[in-house]
């Protein structure tokens, strides 16, 4: 199956009549849907002349048609300063998933994917049926964490089949581009491919999907909260105060939508010498007990500074999986079993069903 970004790069290649440039760079590509069902390219003419327009829907039609893995081509046309037609969905379950959970941080560079996919595994090892969602459309580091290298392929109703991995149903845009293209995509995109996965991968029955989403509060946050109930999200920080700042601001985040926090983690809490035992805390020590606090949200636990999490990250073998017995692993069953608690801790009534 393409992806709009695919999409976008094949149309690339039809002029506008009678000029040089293409259709995308005069921005008359407002959106491209992507569904089991084929591709919808949204265009926007600055010409109300019929048959040149006529003559830009039949180049787009048969550009897309080309590309492999695009059973049917729609292409809708809109007036300039109309919006995008849009599919309007309240938040609803996903099919065969009891619980989901977003893994958050206000900010980039404080390990949020990796406790994400240390949590799932941990959760998997708890003898929870367990999915990893990689929200993180800019960058998707979860196949490399996980050594996941192919391409997911497609059942004949063309529905995703997510890769398994330690136990985990993955799905991340990381497995469907190549290594070190840049994702330059816009939001309307963005919400596109989130939904596909949401709704248009095979993830079977699972008892937690976990949603490894991207810093900050943006697009990608948004499309989530409108399109499933979150069973709560888990906000990761760093000590220091900057990193608390941005934290704050995911917490609100949240809360804005209704969606529970069910606590934080305070990653690279410390560092502890391997050689002498000494303890060092580089970035402070305690902002995140605080801020759990100032919320009145739980404090899931603290994660010291360890190189063996980063390397085993890097080898695409995460350490809960490649050493469950090593203290951080323990500690991230904990933690893991902390959520677990939370979630169960819910009134029942706010408890999604599997459809």
């Amino acid at each position: 199956m393409v992806t709009p970004q695919q999409v976008l790069e094949e149309l690339k290649k039809v002029k506008y009549p009678g000029f040089a440039r293409d259709i995308v760079s005069f921005g008359m590509v407002k959106d491209i849907e992507v569904g089991s069902r084929g591709v919808n390219v949204i265009l926007a003419p600055t010409t109300a002349r019929p048959e040149i327009v006529q003559q830009i829907r039949d180049a787009v039609a048969a550009t897309v048609s080309q590309m492999p893995g695009v059973p049917a081509v729609e292409v809708s046309v809109i007036a300039p300063d109309q919006p995008p037609r849009r599919v309007q969905q309240g938040p609803s379950g996903v099919p065969g998933v009891a619980h989901v959970i977003a893994v958050a941080s206000g900010k980039g560079g404080v390990g949020k994917s990796t406790v994400a996919v240390n949590l799932a595994l941990a959760l998997s090892q708890l003898g929870h049926r367990v999915g990893l969602l990689d929200a993180d459309v800019y960058g998707p580091s979860v196949p490399l964490m996980l050594g996941l290298t192919e391409r997911p392929q497609s059942t004949e109703d063309k529905r995703i089949i997510p890769l398994e991995r330690f136990g985990l149903k993955v799905i991340s845009l990381g497995l469907f581009i190549a290594e070190g293209t840049p994702v330059i995509w816009r939001g309307p995109m963005i919400n596109k491919l989130l939904t596909q996965f949401l709704r248009e991968v095979e993830w079977g029955e699972l008892d937690y999907l976990v949603l490894d989403l991207p810093p900050g509060t943006g697009d990608a946050q948004l499309t989530i909260t409108q399109q499933v109930p979150l069973d709560g999200g888990v906000i990761v920080t760093t000590p220091q105060d900057v990193a608390l700042e941005d934290v704050k601001r995911g917490v609100k985040m949240f809360q804005q939508v209704n969606a529970p926090v069910l606590g934080v983690v305070e990653n690279m809490s410390y560092y502890l010498c391997s050689g002498c035992g000494d303890r060092a805390e580089l970035f402070g020590h305690g902002g995140g007990a605080a801020m759990a606090k100032q919320f009145d949200i739980p404090f899931l636990g603290e994660l010291p500074l360890v190189r063996e999490v980063r390397e085993a990250g890097d080898n695409g073998k995460p350490l809960v999986a490649a050493q469950p017995e090593h203290p951080q692993s323990v500690a991230f069953r904990t933690i893991a079993q902390r959520v677990v608690d939370a979630v169960m801790a819910r009134p029942a009534h706010a408890l999604p069903t599997i459809h």
